[in-house]
């Protein structure tokens, strides 16, 4: 029985192992990637489940590889899948980032190297525009645009205005959503 058990933890390691080290992208490009892994290889879930849960996942804040390793794992290991599955899914990640680091810290005083470390800067830049745009758009669509833009004025005013800490004005949008609202006139 622990030979099976202990099968199935290799398999949940290595699939997401093999996703944290070709989903070169973010989480958006490494969908299929687990798609191919958790529905056509594993055969963990159908296509409809793997559908539904990326649904799931896009509603919950986060990167979503690790939101999908952590409950495709814990569905097929119970708690040690899900850290399994997380564990494979960012050790990839956390090993090229300390390895591009070092030989960035290394050899940061080297002129094309300050010059490259330069010219990330403003495409992180565009990358960032184009998420906070795309955002917005979201925003309109889901609260309309006068609802939309007095949310995006004010947390500007509140932000960097007044400096207000980001999570006290995330932890109190959650909690207005929790309060329920009661009718005038005493209904």
């Amino acid at each position: 029985m622990d030979q099976v058990k202990d099968a199935k933890m290799r398999d949940i390691f290595m699939a997401f192992f093999r996703i944290g080290m070709l989903g070169f992208g973010g989480g958006p490009s490494a969908i299929p990637l687990v798609e191919k892994e958790v529905v056509g290889r594993f055969k963990w879930m159908t296509l409809e489940d793997f559908g539904d849960t990326i649904a799931l996942a896009n509603t919950m804040p986060g990167p979503i590889a690790t939101k999908l390793a952590g409950y495709i794992g814990y569905r097929v290991g119970g708690i040690m899948g899900c850290l399994s599955a997380m564990i494979a899914s960012v050790i990839p990640t956390v090993i090229l980032m300390i390895m591009m680091l070092t030989v960035l810290q290394t050899y940061k005083d080297i002129p094309w190297v300050q010059s490259m470390s330069n010219a990330v800067v403003p495409v992180v830049a565009v990358m960032l525009a184009v998420l906070t745009w795309s955002f917005i758009k979201q925003s309109k669509d889901s609260m309309g645009w006068l609802k939309a833009i007095l949310l995006i004025v004010a947390s500007i005013i509140l932000l960097e205005v007044l400096g207000l800490h980001p999570g006290i004005l995330i932890a109190v949008l959650i909690a207005a959503v929790f309060v329920p609202f009661k009718k005038k006139g005493g209904e």
